[in-house]
């Protein structure tokens, strides 16, 4: 899961990204409001956490212009303004949830568990054929045979399996895997394709990743689920 931190206090975001990165969370930070909202816009992160007062472009500025992108990503707000009529405004921003500082690491992580399991974002297992994708081990499995994936196969395997039968294209795996200031290009996509493959092939999984010219990568069983028709 990918998650980004909106905070101008350095040394707190930092110490954020740590911690989640701690529990298995991909993370990356801005430290202003406007380099937040381009970031937030790309549409690859699976939460934010924003602070509120920062200079430039406010918490709750930078809410609003998210959800006019109409971008449903669920956002946590961090902040030391407590008041009822604050708490009020970041939800009429489009705050997910309202956290004040300051706070409790293991309400943090409750909250983050929430709003992601409110989106379907966390699950055990996710399954695609005869496949089972195993999110907490990071391993494939088919019937009683078990591979291990790496951490850039796990991610890409997850994606795919949460695409199912829809097209992914490689713009949006480099994006969401690599990164979007990744110098990682469309050939490391294609590479770990062929590692995915290869496992999928060796515990005789009945899961093919086909590849459409120009659209990306989809997930199919031959005589099974297909992709949608264009």
């Amino acid at each position: 899961m990918r998650i980004l931190i909106i905070e101008d206090e350095k040394r707190l975001a930092d110490s954020l990204k740590a911690l989640l990165e701690s529990r298995g969370f991909t993370v990356e930070t801005a430290y202003d409001g406007e380099t937040g909202a381009e970031y937030a816009e790309l549409g690859i992160y699976d939460l934010l956490i924003l602070d509120v007062m920062m200079p430039g472009l406010n918490g709750y500025a930078l809410a609003r212009q998210v959800r006019a992108r109409r971008c449903a990503v669920p956002i946590l707000m961090l902040t030391a303004k407590s008041e009822v009529l604050d708490r009020i405004e970041g939800l009429n921003a489009g705050a997910d949830y309202y956290l004040t500082k300051p706070f409790d690491t293991r309400e943090l992580l409750a909250c983050i568990g929430a709003l992601l399991r409110r989106q379907g974002g966390q699950v055990d297992t996710l399954s695609f054929g005869n496949t089972t994708l195993d999110i907490a081990d990071g391993t494939l499995a088919c019937g009683d045979e078990k591979i291990r994936l790496s951490a850039r196969e796990f991610d890409v395997m997850r994606l795919l399996m949460q695409s199912g039968p829809h097209n992914l294209s490689k713009e949006n795996l480099l994006a969401r895997v690599w990164g979007y200031d990744s110098n990682a290009v469309e050939n490391h996509v294609e590479v770990y394709v062929g590692f995915l493959r290869k496992k999928l092939a060796a515990i005789g999984s009945d899961i093919r990743i086909a590849a459409i010219r120009r659209l990306g990568y989809h997930l199919e069983v031959p005589g099974g689920q297909q992709p949608p028709k264009k």
